[in-house]
């Protein structure tokens, strides 16, 4: 996921904490983007200022660095993606309630519906 984003540093829904970790350890961008096998330190700046999100493997990366989970360093991206699979399980499960299926299918449309009730019964609590 290495698309542009149009957001200010620790603002928005792509908002981080990568400069704060790197601050508090000491550690220049330079040589973070060392540890992470960058070339230089414009990434790990790019990163830093929301103007590209950090792909998976750099994410993974950076909470091995700092020894905090993803969704620490990045709660702006992770919000997003949780009100965006949030809404569209709401879609699927009235798309579920309005099919009608026979035999296998029925049972299928029947699990899966538990499923999204489950999950949303465990989400609750």
């Amino acid at each position: 996921m290495s698309q542009k984003v149009s957001s200010q540093v620790g603002h928005g829904p792509f908002e981080n904490f990568l400069r704060a970790h790197r601050k508090k350890a000491g550690l220049s961008q330079r040589e973070v983007g060392i540890l992470l096998g960058y070339l230089d330190d414009a990434v790990v700046s790019r990163h830093e200022q929301s103007t590209t999100v950090a792909p998976l493997v750099s994410a993974i990366g950076y909470e091995i660095v700092f020894k905090k989970p993803i969704s620490e360093l990045f709660p702006g991206i992770r919000e997003s993606v949780e009100k965006r699979i949030e809404a569209q399980l709401l879609r699927f499960e009235e798309s579920l309630q309005q099919e009608s299926g026979k035999g296998r299918r029925r049972s299928q449309i029947a699990q899966k519906l538990a499923w999204v009730s489950e999950r949303r019964n465990t989400n609750e609590e």
